[in-house]
């Protein structure tokens, strides 16, 4: 057997590009919700799809260590529900430039905490792909990309740990990749985050009721930009180093963008247009160089142990 798993980019983009559908469905939802709701309804609707596979999930964390029992509990707590509030919280609070600014530094945190806690390491060349990945998607998401003004310092701050939060929920997934089965951490992502999310709700006084007029798009949201998006993200992250799956998942603006102009009546600027087109020509660029070249731009070390365990997973269909 090969020593080195297939490069997976391409599947976390594709499901960095179902999120991108995310702004279709929750744009009616967040005008007859509170943003909190709508984040609660998510997570509970998916726990309900996977509730037959938590025990199994749960047996399957018991069997790691304390390392990876924090990693579920930052990722379904903090990357799962805490963060989406974050966001929303700093749209409230300040101009709504501003988190779409912070955002962008997400790819820099995933680098940083990709090294320190995976020891993944990067080649000079890796900036090639990066440097314009991060142009293109900063044109895309301002009009005027020269003429930013940043404003109101906590929602700055809540921005900036939204985009933190996303970065960690990144490493993380990479890291447990290596001890659970992709249907385990996205099983696990959602039942934790599911009374995070409540505990959001009932701290902000929201509501936990909703209509039925609201019932089909809630349903879509969980499953599709949810559900199927995270179960495509972690299959594809399980042999995607982070630093390599941060700028993938640049997918998602794009995809955001093409629905926001066919669907929602959006007008693209020309430097958005550039922008769509650096990021694609960026991530796509990146994920062909590390399937055909011989020194890939990402160097991830692979202990022994995680290294037979894959191996040991390998033939085994039940954990695909």
């Amino acid at each position: 057997m090969s020593s080195n798993p297939p490069d997976r980019t391409w599947l976390v983009a594709v499901a960095a590009a179902l999120w991108g559908t995310d702004g279709l469905l929750r744009l009616p939802l967040a005008e007859a919700l509170p943003a909190a709701t709508v984040v609660f309804w998510e997570h509970l609707l998916v726990v309900l799809v996977l509730s037959p596979l938590i025990p199994g999930a749960i047996r399957a964390l018991r069997r790691t260590g304390p390392r990876e029992w924090l990693a579920v509990l930052a990722i379904g707590g903090g990357s799962s529900a805490l963060a989406t509030a974050m966001f929303t919280a700093a749209f409230k609070l300040g101009d709504p430039v501003t988190p779409l600014v912070l955002q962008k530094l997400q790819p820099v945190f995933a680098v940083l905490a990709a090294y320190f806690v995976l020891r993944e390491r990067v080649r000079p060349g890796y900036a090639l792909f990066a440097i314009p990945a991060l142009l293109g998607a900063w044109l895309l998401a301002f009009k005027d990309p020269l003429n930013i003004q940043v404003a109101a310092a906590k929602a700055a701050l809540l921005a900036i740990g939204a985009a933190a939060l996303w970065a960690a929920g990144t490493v993380l997934g990479r890291l447990l990749s290596t001890e659970l089965a992709p249907k385990e951490v996205t099983t696990l992502r959602f039942t934790v985050g599911l009374p995070v999310s409540a505990g959001i709700v009932a701290y902000q006084g929201g509501q936990f009721a909703v209509g039925w007029d609201n019932a089909l798009g809630l349903g879509l949201l969980a499953l599709v930009p949810g559900l199927l998006a995270l179960s495509l993200y972690y299959l594809g992250l399980r042999s995607t180093p982070a630093a390599r799956a941060t700028l993938a998942e640049l997918a998602f603006p794009v995809t955001a963008a093409v629905i926001g102009v066919l669907c929602l009546n959006a007008d693209l600027s020309g430097t958005q247009w550039l922008g769509l087109a650096v990021v694609v020509v960026s991530v796509t660029s990146l994920g062909w160089h590390e399937k055909v070249r011989r020194q890939p731009m990402v160097l991830e070390p692979l202990n022994g142990r995680a290294h037979r365990r894959d191996e040991e997973r390998t033939p085994d269909p039940q954990r695909q």
